[in-house]
């Protein structure tokens, strides 16, 4: 006997419902997400470090990109772009900034160990993960230069982590890493495949994608109005500067030496100025620029004060004047109570300043402290020193946007989950799974356990309801028929 009418129909909304309260879960986790900021830590190879900036090289490196430094001897690397899917734990996420090691100098000033690496990119699929770099060698013993995109690098030992459920931000700390066979050829020879490399940390964000909504009719044209200075796209005439910002790190290892051992110091920012990672971004320019003649006079908001053990000095109202193709930085620099006014603190190389598409920009122009530089830090370095290089932006047209500055994305220690650091043993060996990191997030996605919970609730409740008809079966048949 087929269940009564009533009956099929509590059956049919009480599933309805229960599979209404596990799809959600499900499509929630279907969607890809993008990943966009976020770093990666990576010291490389620490003996590599080690002797590249030893007795016998005698070298040392070099960022390029906005890259930094961070904790000893870790590279930061910024800027994430890619995508993540909670559902399958796919995940890739590319990262902006490079290192040059160069050692061994020869007569001729070119160097006999020259590396760079650079855009790293990690990849991660059906539980296994693969670092890429672009990288430039020079091949040991022979000086053959190579050039390679994206070489898959480093092979990821991700033992005992699960990718899946994440949210944002998604971090993985001291994920064991070994030098592939396509590595070892690029890295000029210097190790074999699977030598151990130092272990790979990041943090990334990610967003959900946008809804989509119905396209709304495009609006009825307004009469034009009439055109800025610049806005045609030719170049603007002397004093048409909109906006202008300047980057500049001072010195790498001079922000080394203030959060170091030594100094155990800190640098905070004041005014406006900007924190890049790698570099302090001074706003706001105001000032005079004349395209024609490529000249700019131009002062900039924002401070920086950096404090330490027998340290404090600030350097504030950064101005910037270009002439005849070079540059000068000037600041006003506080120490030790003492303030100097408009201190000519590096010159750099700024040879084409013409603007581009509505923008007059140099790219990490190469720079050098001036003797007035020298004195404002107390002699540290002396006049000539190689500083942090000088990028330079200048807006002539509305429509021209400053370069972005690197975004490092969010603080994991300040919104991730726990993060574990891998153990491992003997160089080489793989992490033990019960210590490996595993993803993190600040919020944590509905995971396999919520779906397991909801899939048993759903076994549950349709095992009561069959239990419910046959029993109403049983009494329909127990009832006498006329």
């Amino acid at each position: 006997m087929l269940p009564s009418q009533p009956a099929r129909a509590l059956a049919v909304a009480l599933l309805a419902a229960l599979l209404g309260a596990l799809l959600p879960a499900t499509a929630a986790h279907a969607a890809s997400r993008t990943v966009q900021g976020g770093r990666l830590d990576w010291g490389i190879k620490a003996s590599f470090q080690s002797y590249v900036t030893g007795p016998i090289a005698s070298g040392g490196y070099s960022l390029t990109g906005g890259a930094a430094t961070a904790g000893g001897s870790l590279f930061r690397f910024h800027s994430a772009k890619g995508s993540y899917d909670p559902a399958s734990g796919a995940f890739e996420a590319g990262f902006s900034g490079g290192v040059r090691f160069t050692g061994h100098r020869k007569a001729d000033g070119s160097h006999e160990l020259d590396l760079t690496i650079s855009r790293p990119t990690v990849r991660i699929q059906g539980g296994g993960g693969t670092l890429f770099a672009d990288m430039v060698s020079k091949e040991k013993g022979t000086g053959r230069v190579t050039s390679s995109s994206q070489v898959p690098l480093a092979s990821l030992n991700l033992a005992g982590i699960d990718m899946r459920g994440g949210t944002s931000p998604v971090a993985l700390t001291g994920v064991p890493a070994s030098l592939t066979a396509q590595g070892a050829k690029a890295f000029a020879g210097y190790y074999p495949a699977g030598t151990a490399l130092d272990p790979v940390s990041l943090s990334v964000d990610t967003t959900a994608p946008a809804e989509r909504r119905p396209a709304e009719p495009a609006p009825s044209k307004a009469p034009a109005e009439p055109a800025e200075p610049g806005a045609s796209g030719k170049p603007a005439q002397a004093g048409a500067l909109r906006d202008a910002a300047v980057d500049w790190g001072v010195r790498r290892t001079f922000r080394e030496y203030v959060t170091g051992a030594i100094a155990k110091g800190e640098w905070t920012l004041a005014d406006g100025a900007r924190d890049g990672g790698a570099l302090f971004r001074f706003p706001q320019g105001k000032g005079t620029y004349d395209a024609g003649t490529q000249t700019l006079d131009a002062a900039f908001a924002g401070s920086v004060r950096f404090t330490g053990a027998h340290l404090d000095l600030t350097l504030g109202k950064v101005a910037v004047k270009v002439r005849g193709g070079t540059g000068t930085l000037t600041a006003d620099v506080t120490s030790g109570g003492r303030t100097q006014r408009a201190t000519p603190l590096v010159t750099f190389t700024a040879k084409d300043f013409a603007p581009k598409n509505g923008l007059a920009a140099l790219t990490e122009a190469p720079a050098v402290l001036t003797a007035q530089g020298s004195k404002a830090f107390n002699g540290m370095y002396k006049a000539g020193t190689e500083m942090d290089p000088v990028s330079l932006a200048v807006s002539v047209d509305p429509k021209a946007q400053l370069p972005a500055l690197p975004d490092l994305g969010s603080d994991p220690k300040a919104t991730a989950a726990a993060e574990k650091p891998a153990k491992s043993g003997a160089a080489g060996e793989p992490a033990d799974p019960k210590t490996a990191p595993a993803a993190s997030e600040s919020s944590s996605g509905t995971g396999t356990g919520t779906y397991l919970a909801v899939g048993g609730i759903v076994l549950v409740a349709l095992a009561a309801l069959a239990y419910a008809l046959v029993a109403r079966r049983r009494r329909a048949d127990a009832t006498p028929h006329s």
